[in-house]
């Protein structure tokens, strides 16, 4: 039984660990039969790992969330890294976010996709105190 490949995007915004962990994360999906497209490409989910040293940054994420909403209206949003670390509860409530996943759960994002209705307006929001971050997962690009 097959299903039809989904599309994804990702965009790391800050510094060389995100962009290390993002190239990680999306071997994953690549692994489990996604496809892999451009983040300014028609995707079914848009990855978006955040970064919050500057105001600047999460003002950048918030424009990433509305342009990939013009590319495809019906994509589903997740955000990781940072900023949702950092204010999971203000990045759930943005319009066109699905999905805000903390230090801790970002490894897992492909495992917490997999149990969503991604055709659903569904959110989810899964973090955990940054003391409560015990594991390392190796990450390289």
């Amino acid at each position: 039984m097959s299903t039809p490949t989904k599309r994804v995007a990702f965009h790391t915004l800050g510094c060389k660990l995100n962009f290390s962990e993002t190239s990680s994360i999306s071997r994953d999906f690549i692994e489990y039969g996604y496809e892999k497209v451009d983040f300014n490409d028609f995707a079914d989910i848009y990855v978006i790992n955040t970064c919050s040293v500057t105001e600047n940054a999460d003002k950048e994420t918030r424009k990433l969330i509305r342009r990939t909403k013009r590319i495809n209206p019906d994509s589903y949003i997740a955000l990781i890294g940072c900023y949702a670390q950092l204010k999971p509860d203000e990045i759930i409530n943005l319009d066109g976010v699905n999905m805000v996943l903390g230090a801790k759960e970002k490894f897992n994002l492909l495992n917490y996709l997999q149990k969503m209705d991604l055709n659903n307006n569904n959110k989810l929001m899964v973090t955990s105190e940054i003391n409560d971050v015990k594991t390392f997962n190796p990450s390289y690009s």
